[in-house]
């Protein structure tokens, strides 16, 4: 059978909020889309085929991680995460520059050799180019690969922002060049330059004559203040082009993905709705949930009672609270799993608000809300 090649269609605006289609090898993806995050090869607490019940359609998973555990050989002898894994979605992999931000003290940046550094695990050192994050998202057969840059720190030091970006751009066109000819998958360029419009039309311009299949928007959710992150997405947005996929990387929460999709955005992940489950806190409709909370242990209510993935409608908010407060792995599960739920929720009521001209209508509905 004949592997699909990887493409985006615009399918309609509204206002600046777009409703699109990425076609791939392993299936199709409806934008605005949100990625669970599974970073190393799991979503924590909860099941693949849950993940797919709750309306996920792309999953995304990460290079520096699995780079150091199981290692890409072991993932690559089963022919892929896809199967290691057993997720039949299509599966985004960033590419470890963030690592290489988050995890500094343990890392040397040489723009010829890339990233030099010592596991977080076992102190093993490893040598990490754009050529070799390339050649190990192809060995673990990730669908959507993206570019090694690196991902700068928040500063107001404006020209070493610069001299990342000059990196990240060098970096850049190594990796469309170790990639290849691969029309069955895609390769998306990783805009950078901080919260300086004028570094970010920049970094756009260069990525732009590269020519990648999609454009992220990275080096933000870094600490910047909401408004700030707004900014920048209100000044590079109009200038992405229209024909591709548009990525805003690690963010966010709901509010962040209302106002991101207000300014055209069509790509988003965060670790926040698993991580969030696993520490009681419930994203509803109604707002975010401390299950924690002692005001739980007489509500009967359910948090979700619009889904039966695994029938977590039929759970009551005390008897989460109970399972907070006695340290049952459930609650974990149980709180993941609705919040993986809303955000495909949020992510499926959007495309409805976009198809039907009344995006602003929902934003204004919800956008203090949740």
């Amino acid at each position: 059978m004949k592997k699909k090649k990887f493409s985006f269609s615009l399918l309609k605006e509204n206002n600046s909020a777009r409703l699109g289609k990425i076609i791939t090898s392993r299936g199709d993806i409806d934008t605005p889309t949100f990625m669970t995050v599974g970073t190393q090869g799991t979503v924590k607490a909860v099941f693949i085929d849950d993940v797919i019940a709750a309306g996920a359609q792309i999953i995304l998973s990460n290079t520096y991680h699995l780079m150091i555990r199981p290692g890409v050989q072991r993932i690559k002898r089963v022919g892929g995460l896809h199967n290691f894994m057993n997720c039949k979605l299509p599966i985004l992999t960033d590419s470890g520059g963030f690592q290489i931000m988050s995890l500094s003290k343990l890392v040397k940046i040489n723009e010829k050799e890339g990233a030099i550094f010592n596991s977080h695990i076992d102190g093993k050192k490893f040598v990490l180019s754009p050529e070799e994050s390339i050649r190990i998202q192809k060995d673990i057969n990730s669908d959507i690969i993206m570019v090694l840059d690196e991902c700068p720190k928040l500063s107001k030091d404006k020209k070493k922002i610069h001299k990342s970006l000059i990196l990240s751009h060098n970096w850049a066109k190594r990796s469309k060049n170790e990639f290849g000819d691969n029309p069955d998958k895609a390769l998306f360029g990783i805009i950078q330059g901080g919260t300086y419009s004028d570094l970010r039309l920049e970094s756009l311009e260069g990525l732009k004559k590269i020519e990648f299949d999609g454009y992220a928007l990275g080096g933000l959710a870094v600490g910047e203040t909401q408004k700030q992150m707004l900014n920048v997405l209100d000044d590079i947005v109009p200038f992405m082009p229209k024909n591709k996929p548009r990525y805003l990387m690690g963010v966010g929460t709901p509010t962040d993905i209302l106002e991101a999709v207000k300014r055209g955005i069509d790509m988003f992940d965060c670790v926040m709705p698993t991580r969030s489950g696993r520490t009681g806190l419930a994203f509803t409709w109604k707002g975010r949930l401390n299950l924690r909370n002692s005001k739980y242990k007489k509500d009967d209510s359910s948090i979700n009672k619009d889904t039966n993935v695994r029938n977590i409608n039929l759970y009551s908010k005390s008897y989460l609270n109970h399972l907070i407060n006695t340290n049952e792995i459930l609650a974990s599960m149980i709180i993941t799993i609705n919040n993986v739920v809303f955000y495909q929720q949020l992510m499926q009521e959007i495309r409805k608000a976009i198809k039907s001209n009344t995006f602003d209508v929902f934003y204004n509905k919800y956008i203090n809300v949740i």
